[in-house]
């Protein structure tokens, strides 16, 4: 188990020169975001009554009082960053300009936007299953109509709350020591306590064995009801004795096989079982995670990279498979044939 600090371990990812070069990111975003993780996990556990607050976001989805708290401690978080000139959220989905509490320097070598989901698995909150938030940070005033994604987006976050609260750190930044790298750090009580790396290198297995467990999370099974191919597949994963592991929860069923070293995650989409992933707040920081731990992460529908194609309207959704390389491989080729 690593103990090194946050900071610590993003020199050594970045190297002295883009460390210097993203000293915002390293020193205010990233540490500003993951003390709000912190307060959110701690506004769960205090949350003893989960109740609908009588409206719903642009989605159409009934808010709750965890959506809301979650959101507004995050947008505080950012607040607080300079760095951070636009944010847009699940909840709220426009790129709005960031109304910062610190003064902003006239002039800002390093420009983000942040586009997140507050509160993934909302639904699955009220029986007390793991949770999590969802985070991308991009290059730039606004992560629409940008280069591909894997160019633009420079970090992503996912916070997992349940028995453990982590967030694992997934950095892709031009000119880095290390390309691609995820890490999870440990989410305590008080959100300004000092952030702890706990796993310093979170990584898939290059090949599932034949000995050990394999593992399978099967989203939007009504799906299979409809697509004799999705029913076909999920039929393949029992006969080969996979093990289920679905919570109904994207976070915490993507984080599951990364602690693992193994999983798939496929949500596929059908007729009557539409795509409801947005790839703004969800698609593409799960991506961003999976490919920095050495996973892959495509469209359902198509069999395209995540990350190929630019994010050109907020309202966008899609279809996934992801986790370890060769399952992803396996699940298109059983889906699109």
């Amino acid at each position: 188990m690593s103990t090194a600090s946050i900071h610590d371990h993003l020199q050594a990812i970045l190297g002295p020169i883009a460390y210097e070069q993203r000293s915002a990111l390293c020193t205010s975003v990233l540490p500003s975001i993951i003390a709000s993780l912190a307060d959110i996990g701690k506004t769960l556990r205090a949350a003893h009554s989960v109740v609908a607050v009588g409206s719903t976001n642009a989605f159409g989805d009934e808010q709750l009082n965890v959506d809301v708290a979650a959101e507004q401690l995050v947008r505080a978080a950012l607040a607080r960053c300079p760095s951070v000139a636009t944010a847009s959220s699940e909840e709220d989905p426009v790129e709005r300009p960031v109304s910062h509490t610190v003064p902003v320097p006239k002039q800002q070598r390093e420009v983000y936007s942040v586009a997140f989901d507050p509160l993934d698995g909302s639904s699955i909150i009220g029986p007390g299953w793991a949770v999590g938030t969802i985070i991308g940070i991009w290059d730039g005033p606004s992560a629409l109509g940008q280069a591909p994604p894997r160019t633009r987006q420079v970090a992503a976050v996912l916070a997992s709350y349940g028995s453990r609260n982590t967030a694992l750190v997934a950095l892709r930044v031009p000119g880095a020591a290390s390309p691609a790298a995820c890490f999870e750090v440990g989410l305590g009580d008080d959100g300004g306590a000092p952030t702890v790396v706990t796993r310093a290198e979170v990584r898939y297995r290059h090949e599932a064995t034949t000995t050990g467990t394999r593992y399978f999370a099967p989203a939007n099974l009504r799906a299979a009801s409809e697509s004799p191919a999705y029913m076909a597949l999920v039929q393949h994963y029992i006969t080969e004795r996979y093990t289920l592991r679905y919570s109904g929860g994207l976070v915490p069923d993507v984080v599951h096989g990364l602690s693992k070293g193994h999983g798939l995650y496929v949500s596929p989409v059908a007729a009557r079982s539409r795509a409801k992933l947005r790839r703004l707040f969800e698609l593409c920081p799960v991506a961003m995670v999976v490919e920095c731990a050495g996973g892959k992460a495509a469209d359902a529908v198509d069999g395209s990279n995540v990350l190929d194609r630019a994010v050109e309207d907020i309202n966008e959704t899609g279809a996934l498979a992801c986790g370890n390389a060769s399952e992803v491989d396996f699940a298109l080729q059983k889906l699109l044939t």
